[in-house]
């Protein structure tokens, strides 16, 4: 048992959090909403969604179309699409129970870490884990399940990153293409003073919209975590 378990473990036996005053209880509860922006962006699939997006709207080079809030929009909302079925399984196995007193709140806890790292394992390369193992100390595992979440969570974070800037390369490549080749034409023309992204910017949104670029991207986003 890692040591976030062990903390829940020892509050939920104590009884500590119940027997605060409920004002208490409720400022407790609102001071963890904080965690929620980083836990969202390092505990989900928001990072490598986020990042691919970014990439495309630079391959584009239409520099803020689309809006950072129709991207953050969007990102946010693929990201609950593709967790819909980890989400259903907390719901169903930790939430659920928890609501309707079957079990307890360590084991509730206990449940939903379990659950959610079921899904970081299976984004996880097996190099990242293995170097964060080797710096934590932590000695060797049986079986990834057995992996602290205090070294699956860097783990997976790296991991997203890695993936997500490989799919930003294929993505941003075709993109590289067409500057190129009107660098090419222009400078064949002698006309060395127009600023090829002028030109290529109309011909990438052209090829992105034929294409059917939005399709694709979610396509390949909703793949990569399969």
């Amino acid at each position: 048992m890692n040591n976030f378990e062990q903390i829940a473990e020892r509050f939920g036996e104590s009884g500590f959090v119940q027997s605060l005053s409920p004002p208490l209880q409720m400022s407790i509860f609102l001071g963890s909403l904080v965690l929620l922006p980083a836990a969202l962006s390092c505990l989900t699939c928001f990072t490598r969604i986020t990042i691919v997006l970014s990439f495309v709207r630079r391959g584009l080079s239409t520099q803020e179309i689309p809006p950072n809030t129709v991207l953050i929009g969007l990102a946010l909302f693929l990201t609950v699409f593709i967790m819909e079925p980890t989400l259903t399984r907390l719901n169903n196995e930790a939430v659920l129970p928890y609501m309707n007193k079957e079990i307890t709140n360590v084991e509730a806890f206990r449940r939903g870490v379990e659950i959610h790292k079921s899904f970081m394992l299976r984004q996880t390369r097996k190099h990242d884990l293995a170097l964060f193992l080797h710096m934590s100390k932590s000695g060797p595992i049986a079986t990834p399940e057995e992996t602290p979440i205090s070294v699956l969570i860097p783990a997976f974070i790296i991991s997203e990153l890695k993936t997500a800037f490989f799919m930003g390369f294929c993505v941003y490549v075709p993109f590289l293409l067409v500057d190129i080749v009107v660098a090419t034409v222009l400078m064949s023309m002698g006309m060395m003073m127009m600023p090829p992204v002028i030109v290529s910017t109309p011909f990438k949104v052209l090829l992105f919209v034929l294409a059917d670029g939005w399709h694709l991207v979610a396509l390949s986003l909703n793949q990569s975590f399969g």
